[in-house]
This record gives structure tokens, sequence and C-alpha cells, in this order.
């Protein structure tokens, strides 16, 4: 018996939704964006393509919310509890985020593209990447700030503009594994990164292997 109720209709859209993502994520990786069309999603979910546009008007549209989905699952990672008591927790939580994107190159490759987009002012991505962007430099800012304030890290560095760097590192490494033609080791960069912080940052001074526990 199908459910009727408004509850049961968007509970199915929002599984639809998530298929059309899924198919989507998957031809994108295969066939490359610029070769994907609608009409070949609509076939890998069994769906009309009006069916899709219902859910995604264009295929940018789509391209946006692969992103979105990026920016949720990098989130999530990010408030799994991680057991640090030397000052190294927010260093940790990024290298673990950067160690989840590795494991997802092909959405790697359309963060950087829709990167672009974002660029400009008028465009549904900029929004997006604006208020998301000031999200995670909160938080990263903040992580810092709270282990400053702990006595673990030094207390006269601007945690905001070093939360700002880290993005900056993260995203240009990104663009470059994507010219590298997926060769770069992105995470290993990544990590080497946030390990040259440490012993800057660290009220101890010592040196740190985030591929270690804590």
């Amino acid at each position: 018996m199908t459910d009727s109720s408004p509850r049961g209709s968007y509970t199915v859209g929002r599984e639809r939704r998530e298929r059309i993502l899924d198919a989507a994520q998957r031809r994108f990786r295969d066939a490359g964006y610029a070769a994907t069309s609608l009409a070949d999603i609509a076939r890998d979910v069994g769906l009309t393509t009006p069916g899709v546009k219902h859910h995604f008007e264009t295929k940018q549209h789509l391209l946006l919310a692969l992103a979105e989905r990026r920016f949720d699952l990098a989130a999530a990672r990010a408030l799994e509890p991680i057991e640090a008591s030397d000052g190294t927790r927010t260093l940790r939580v990024m290298n673990d985020v950067a160690r989840l994107y590795a494991s997802q190159p092909e959405l790697m490759e359309l963060f950087v593209l829709v990167t672009a987009a974002a660029a400009d002012p008028s465009s549904a991505a900029h929004h997006l990447f604006a208020e998301r962007y000031e999200r995670v430099i909160d938080q990263i800012a903040t992580g810092f700030e709270q282990d400053a304030a702990a006595g673990l890290l030094r207390d006269e560095i601007d945690y905001r503009a070093l939360a700002r760097e880290c993005v900056a590192v993260a995203d240009g490494l990104q663009l470059q594994w994507v010219l590298s033609g997926g060769t770069l080791d992105f995470a290993g960069m990544s990590r080497v990164h946030l390990e040259r912080l440490a012993p800057i940052i660290l009220r101890s001074g010592a040196t740190v292997d985030l591929s270690a526990p804590a």
C-alpha cells in the first residue's frame, strides 16, 4: 500500500532526489560532466527527462546539489568526536576531511568545476559557497580558539586568518590534483601542511604525526 500522505510523498520525493544524485555522480565520474546529459541520468534511474527536471531543472543544478552534498559530508565528518588532549584536535579533523575528499575523487573534480561558477556573484553557486565557506572557517577558527583558551595552543595567533589559510591550501591542492590528472597525493600533501603547522601553533612546540592515533 502506498503512503499518499504529505509526509509519505515527501519521503518518496527525497529518496528519488538522492537516487538521481547518485546516478549523476556515477555518470559524471565515468563519462565526465560535459559528456553527460540529463537524459542519460534519467535512464539510469528509470525516469523520463521531465521527471528528472522536476527535481533538478538543469545539469548545473545537479552539479550544485552535488557540491552541497559534499559540503554536508565534510560537515558530518568534522562533527565526529576526536579525542586529542594535545591540542591537535582541529588539525586531525581537517586531516580526516582531506582523507574523505581523497576517497571520493569524482566529487573533488566536480567541486573544482563548480568553484569556477561560484566566482560569479549572480550565480546560485556563489551564495552556497559564500555561506558554507564562512561556516567552515568559523568551525575551524573556533576549534583552534577553544584549544588556545585551554592552554594547549599559543594565544597570540590570529586563528581566523589561519583557518582561511587552511581552506585556501586545501582548495589549491584540489585544483592541482585535477590539473595533475589525479596523480597528486592530495591527502598526503594536505597532511604535510597540517603537520607543518603543529609546532608553530602548539604551546609545547612539538612535532606531530597526524597519521598516528592521538
